[in-house]
């Protein structure tokens, strides 16, 4: 796969056409997405277990991911200058990288293809992509629509399998210029490790996170109560930007848990093909063994379950409680460790460098949340 990548790459049948015939195939592209994306979305439910509406919700981000990447391609060029002296002219080729390699998740299967796909195209890049075994279909399905669209052949490749055997060999490949790789940090940094070890190809890489919600006294209680039950119970805290811990005065933190236990009671959750259903299933049974853990260790540890923190049984499929713990301490599992599901951490504070120290007492870093209405504060 990576050699038929490889020969349409260097045949410059992509590559070596215009950005604006390019753009013209991304265009093509979004539009068949629009025209399909009910069963996309479906299919996305099938697999991931996330509620209908947010499934076609993203389906409308991939597309305009399609749009704004066809743009691109017309805009890519080098620079020219001639700040060298009179004897020397500079110029800079913008050129495509090569051959690329995509490791996709399973918490946002096809979201996350199509923030990568578009661009690696547009800039005249031939692929190769890794899907989760157990989330493939809609990956699959964009190569047939690319097809249809104008994409030469090769140019966009599909290898269905576990990370172990297909994303260590994708990594590994010499052949292979650059991989973006989206997972866990633990694997992240394998994936570091088997590229120096091989042809030191580019990376990009977005790893795990375990993601503060500052909430100041002086914030609007009940708005901040919305962004950290939505922060943390989106795609069921299955997402590495999950505010999943936090951080809040001392001085309200009672009343502000009360607040939020509240809302997270009120979230709907359940058949993810129910319009109504706010938070579906974890996707898999696995994930579920392994946030139900969780929720024990959180227990053991001496944290205080304020709401949640419960298997529902809904007859078929693995649901779980949005779960709030109070009196979390930094040496807990739950302080620590990213568990990729509905389960809130809560610490308090009494100053404001204490709030800091807290949100960055992380091996982790990629998002952070400050709720204040003093803007000084914030």
């Amino acid at each position: 796969t990576v050699a038929a990548a490889r020969r349409t790459f260097e045949d410059r049948s992509w590559a070596g056409i215009s950005g604006a015939e390019r753009a013209g195939v991304l265009l093509r592209t979004a539009q068949i997405l629009r025209e399909r994306r009910d069963e996309i979305a479906y299919w996305e439910v099938l697999e991931n277990g996330k509620p209908i509406s947010q499934a076609r919700g993203e389906i409308d981000h991939c597309v305009a991911c399609f749009e704004v990447a066809a743009g691109a391609a017309r805009l890519l060029h080098g620079d020219s200058f001639n700040s060298l002296g009179d004897n020397l002219f500079g110029m800079v080729l913008r050129e495509p990288v090569g051959v690329v390699g995509l490791i996709t998740p399973w918490n946002f299967p096809f979201l996350i293809l199509c923030e990568r796909v578009p661009f690696i195209l547009a800039s005249g890049c031939t692929m190769v992509v890794k899907p989760s075994e157990v989330t493939s279909a809609t990956t699959l399905i964009l190569g047939e629509i690319l097809a249809e669209a104008g994409l030469p052949k090769g140019a966009y490749n599909v290898v269905t399998g576990s990370g172990r055997t297909i994303g260590q060999a994708l990594t590994e490949h010499p052949d292979v210029d650059m991989l973006s790789f989206t997972g866990s940090t633990s694997v992240g940094r394998s994936v570091v490790h088997a590229a120096a070890d091989t042809n030191f190809k580019k990376l990009g890489l977005e790893l795990g996170g375990k993601n503060p919600i500052i909430v100041f006294a002086d914030a609007d209680l009940d708005d901040a109560a919305d962004g950290a039950a939505f922060g943390i119970s989106f795609n069921t805290g299955q997402c590495c930007v999950s505010s999943s811990r936090l951080i809040v005065d001392r001085r309200v933190a009672k009343e502000f848990e009360e607040i939020l236990a509240q809302k997270m009671k009120k979230i709907v959750v359940g058949d993810p093909l129910d319009e109504a259903t706010q938070v579906g299933a974890i996707t898999t049974s696995q994930q579920n063994e392994t946030i139900m853990g969780y929720i024990a260790k959180g227990k053991a540890e001496g944290a205080r379950l304020v709401t949640g923190g419960s298997q529902m049984e809904l007859g078929k499929g693995t649901y779980i409680e949005p779960t709030l713990f109070s009196d979390v301490t930094k040496g807990m599992s739950i302080a620590t460790d990213e568990i990729f599901g509905p389960v809130l951490s809560s610490f308090h504070f009494d100053s404001t460098e204490e709030a800091i120290h807290l949100a960055n007492d992380t091996v982790y870093g990629l998002a952070a949340s400050v709720w204040s209405k003093n803007i000084d504060t914030a």
